[in-house]
């Protein structure tokens, strides 16, 4: 686990390099990145976050199912993972903090809720919807179409992919040929694998070699045998990939793809068990937090917003059906 100092000056590359920017808010919470030219600058990785909030909105609220409502509470998965800036722990190696959490609390707030976050691996985020534990999941969750079939989506960010090496590895990935015989790690069960599976047997049906595909339990892992020369590469949300770039200055990223693959723009979203009836409450409370201004500043404080949307959608067409 990084020390406080270690993420303050891995965070303060990324502002030095536009990949994160002060936040819209007058009221900065202290230690947060302020203008240039200011005194005190740095950036808010401690458990007091100060997070952007809004007010009720009491005709999105009556979307919501009657025991959500009455229970008062919106009980949400979170990845385990420390994926900064999407979900991490702060500097007291306990509390959650992220992109993925500040957009959770103001959807929560607009439908009258207090959120309860629960960090779970990968794989438990869908078992805790598919067995009711969990209201929804904010968790940089691709719409997929095979992910259509069990779940509802509300999408509030936009998903790109990228793919990072080892610094001055001369290499570029612009399709797949590009990665035929590589060792590529990829998390387990995420879209990213998918698309990988796709080119590595595209690469095979057209008589190259696959992809020799990686998998470890941890982010850290990957980057261990990044530099030990153990994988030649890493595909990645494109946010951690360019804070790992920034803040470790030994890797780059050495291609950028949508998460939906070719041809279509992926988009993140509000997960919830399929006919839950709450997507339509997501979807109406994304638009309000759109149209007040506080999705901008939440996105803006994490240096996230060439992802905005400009307006939530459901079920959109998602990355298609990995081809046999």
């Amino acid at each position: 686990m990084k020390t406080r100092r270690t993420l303050l000056t891995a965070l303060a590359s990324l502002t030095a390099l536009g990949l994160l920017t002060a936040c819209g808010s007058g009221d900065a919470a202290v230690g947060e990145i302020k203008p240039e030219g200011q005194k005190d600058t740095g950036i808010n990785v401690g458990p007091n976050q100060n997070r952007v909030h809004t007010a009720k909105v009491d005709a999105i609220a009556g979307k919501l199912p009657e025991a959500v409502r009455k229970r008062g509470t919106l009980i949400l998965g979170v990845s385990a993972k420390s994926n900064p800036p999407l979900a991490f722990r702060a500097t007291d190696d306990k509390t959650l903090i992220g992109v993925e959490l500040d957009l959770a609390t103001l959807v929560a707030d607009t439908l009258g809720l207090k959120p309860e976050f629960n960090a779970v691996s990968w794989e438990n985020l869908f078992v805790g919807l598919d067995s009711g534990k969990y209201d929804g999941v904010f968790s940089n969750v691709t719409v997929t179409e095979e992910r259509k079939d069990k779940y509802d989506f509300a999408t509030y960010r936009l998903d790109d992919l990228a793919f990072e090496a080892k610094k001055g590895s001369g290499w570029t990935v612009k399709g797949p040929e590009d990665v035929s015989g590589k060792r590529i790690a990829v998390g387990s069960g995420t879209n990213q694998e998918k698309i990988l599976v796709d080119w590595s047997r595209q690469n095979e049906k057209a008589g190259r070699k696959g992809v020799d595909i990686k998998y470890y339990d941890n982010t850290t892992d990957y980057y261990l045998a990044l530099q030990s020369g153990r994988i030649d590469g890493y595909l990645g949300p494109n946010p951690t990939v360019a804070y790992h770039v920034a803040s470790a200055g030994q890797t780059e990223a050495v291609g950028k793809f949508s998460g939906a693959g070719a041809g279509l723009q992926g988009k993140i979203a509000a997960t919830t068990k399929k006919d839950s009836g709450l997507v339509a409450a997501y979807a109406a409370a994304i638009d309000h937090i759109v149209e007040n201004g506080t999705y901008a500043q939440v996105l803006k404080r994490w240096g996230l917003s060439t992802e905005a949307v400009e307006k939530s959608e459901i079920n959109p067409p998602g990355l298609p059906r990995t081809q046999n």
